[in-house]
């Protein structure tokens, strides 16, 4: 009988490690760049949603980067024990995406800033909508294998600020088309409220992953046989 190995080798750990390593890298610069031309052109447009899609942005910021404090460490003991501070970090992060987007929903539904026209905002969204889902998904998944809550925790947070990104899109688009003001906000308290319950499983710590582990093996699994 020979048994069966319960995760990665530390081969791939380390492999996946710097994977993870290279995905926050790379969400914090999009999401850097994302800020900047949603807060800049949202303030030309006077558009409160483009604004608050940037401020989102750097929100996502600082979920990546605690994540990638943790995957900082030089070996695996050091990010285990960084791991609940970066889960911490991330389930703040969701908390206050979530108090921010319902604000500004709220003051929007009350008819201050609705969402005005912005070519801009409308070609940044579209882009999101494109680059995020991917980036979202390749950390998910090494996050799984490799056991990491906070790693899943910062993908799912990405994959969040692909939603607001069809919010955005479709906000736009539609008040451009039609004059319906109201259609952004109503999405935007649904985003927020599932930015609560996102939250609320990081803080706990229940956002994945030995069952996963364990119930979905890769390729990349050394593979035993009983």
């Amino acid at each position: 009988m020979t048994a069966l190995t319960l995760g990665p080798s530390p081969r791939r750990r380390e492999i996946l490690a710097r994977r993870v390593r290279w995905l926050v890298t790379a969400t914090i610069t999009y999401n850097l760049i994302e800020a900047a031309v949603a807060i800049s052109a949202g303030t030309v447009a006077s558009s409160g949603a483009l604004v608050a899609f940037g401020l989102d942005s750097v929100i996502e910021v600082a979920s990546a980067a605690a994540v990638a404090w943790q995957f900082s460490a030089g070996d695996h003991a050091g990010i285990e024990r960084r791991e609940k501070t970066a889960l911490k970090v991330t389930a703040v992060s969701f908390f206050v995406l979530a108090v921010y987007v319902a604000a500004d929903a709220v003051r929007t539904l009350a008819g201050a800033d609705p969402a005005g026209h912005s070519v801009p905002g409308l070609v940044l969204a579209a882009l999101s909508l494109i680059i995020m889902p991917g980036l979202s998904y390749a950390q998910r998944r090494a996050g799984r294998e490799l056991g990491s809550a906070s790693a899943v925790a910062d993908s799912r947070q990405t994959l969040l600020c692909t939603y607001l990104s069809a919010v955005l899109l479709a906000g736009l688009a539609v008040n451009t088309a039609f004059g319906w003001a109201w259609a952004d906000p109503i999405a935007a308290l649904v985003i927020a409220a599932v930015a609560v319950k996102e939250g609320r499983e990081a803080w706990r710590g229940d956002t994945c992953c030995a069952v996963a582990n364990l119930a979905e093996p890769g390729p990349e699994r050394q593979n035993g046989r009983v």
